[in-house]
C-alpha cells in the first residue's frame, strides 16, 4: 500500500471567463463536486470561488495525477451541470488551470482564503489572482 499525502489548491475558470456561476448555482456546483469526489474514492476538503472560477483544496489520490483527478472535477461537473440545467447557459470551463502543493501548516490558511473568496473578489479580478498565482509560483503566461 503507498502512503500518499499531497495536499493540492487547483484553481479553474469557465470558458471565456464567463460569469455564469451564479451565487445558488455555484453552491450547487459546489456541493456536487464534494459528493462526486466521495463517490470516486477522493476526498474534497474545501470548493468555492466566485462567478467565473472555482477554487479547490484536496489531498491527490495516490493512484491519480494531478491531471486525472481535475478531469474527474472538472470534466465531471460539467456534464452535471449541463445535464441537469443548473445554469441557463452550457457550461464550459477553461481548458487550463492552476494547480499547486500546499504545505501542511498552510491548510488552513488556503481553506479561509478558499471559503472568503466573495470577500476577496471585491477587490481583485479573476484575472489579476490568477496573473498573481502564476507569477508567485514561477509560471510565465505565454
Amino acid at each position: 500500500m503507498a502512503f500518499v499525502k499531497i495536499w493540492v489548491h487547483a484553481v479553474w475558470g469557465t470558458k471565456s471567463r464567463d460569469m455564469v456561476l451564479v451565487d445558488s448555482a455555484r453552491e450547487l456546483i459546489c456541493e456536487h463536486i464534494r459528493n462526486n469526489a466521495k463517490l470516486k474514492g477522493f476526498y474534497v476538503d474545501e470548493v468555492n470561488g466566485w462567478f467565473d472560477h472555482l477554487h479547490c483544496l484536496m489531498p491527490l489520490r495516490a493512484d491519480w495525477s494531478v491531471a486525472k483527478q481535475m478531469q474527474m472535477i472538472k470534466g465531471e461537473s460539467a456534464n452535471w451541470v449541463n445535464k441537469n440545467r443548473i445554469l441557463q447557459h452550457k457550461l464550459e470551463w477553461a481548458d487550463e488551470y492552476f494547480a499547486a502543493s500546499v504545505s501542511e501548516n498552510k491548510l488552513e490558511a488556503i481553506r479561509n482564503y478558499i471559503r472568503w473568496q466573495k470577500e476577496h473578489h471585491r477587490k481583485i479580478s479573476f484575472a489579476e489572482e490568477y496573473a498573481q498565482f502564476l507569477k508567485a509560483f514561477g509560471f510565465s503566461q505565454g
